[in-house]
C-alpha cells in the first residue's frame, strides 16, 4: 500500500516539524501546514467517540477490499480508485490504533484541515465512480 506508506512517512514529518496546534504559512491566504489532532471522523465530527470510529474504519476498510476479493475489476481507473481509497483508509486507520487520532495537516482556510490519506480517498471514490458509470453506460448502450 504505496498510499499508506506515503501518508505515514508525510505525517511523521509534519508531527516532528510542527507541534500539534500550530500552523506554519506555505502559501499566505491559500495554504498552511497545521498540525491537528483529529480525535473525530471527518473534520473532527463526533471527537467523542473515539473506539467506534476506529472499529468503522477497520469495517470500511475490510469492506472495501471485501468487495474485490475474487473480482476482477474492469478499468485500470476503478483499480486504482479502489487503491486509493484502501491506502487512504490503512493510513488513518493506522494513526487512528497507533495513536488514538489521526494526524492531519493541510490547511486550505476554507475547508477544515485534512491530510494525504483524506485526498486518496475523496480521488479515490471519484475514480471508481467514474469507472463505475462508464461500465454502467457501456452496458446499456449494448441493449
Amino acid at each position: 500500500m504505496l498510499v499508506a506508506g506515503i501518508d505515514q512517512w508525510v505525517k511523521a514529518a509534519v508531527a516532528d516539524a510542527i507541534p500539534a496546534s500550530v500552523s506554519v504559512t506555505v502559501l499566505p491566504g491559500l495554504l498552511s501546514l497545521t498540525h491537528v489532532q483529529n480525535r473525530g471522523v471527518a473534520f473532527g465530527l463526533f471527537s467523542g467517540a473515539s473506539p467506534l470510529i476506529t472499529a468503522m474504519a477497520a469495517l470500511t476498510l475490510i469492506a472495501l477490499l471485501s468487495y474485490n476479493k475474487g473480482r476482477q475489476l474492469r478499468s485500470r481507473t476503478a483499480a486504482a480508485g479502489v487503491a486509493g481509497m484502501a491506502g487512504g483508509a490503512l493510513g488513518n486507520l493506522i494513526d487512528r490504533v497507533r495513536l488514538g487520532y489521526v494526524v492531519d495537516y493541510l490547511d486550505v482556510h476554507v475547508w477544515p484541515v485534512f491530510n494525504l490519506a483524506d485526498v486518496a480517498i475523496v480521488l479515490g471514490a471519484g475514480l471508481l465512480i467514474l469507472a463505475l458509470s462508464r461500465e454502467a453506460n457501456l452496458t446499456q448502450s449494448r441493449r
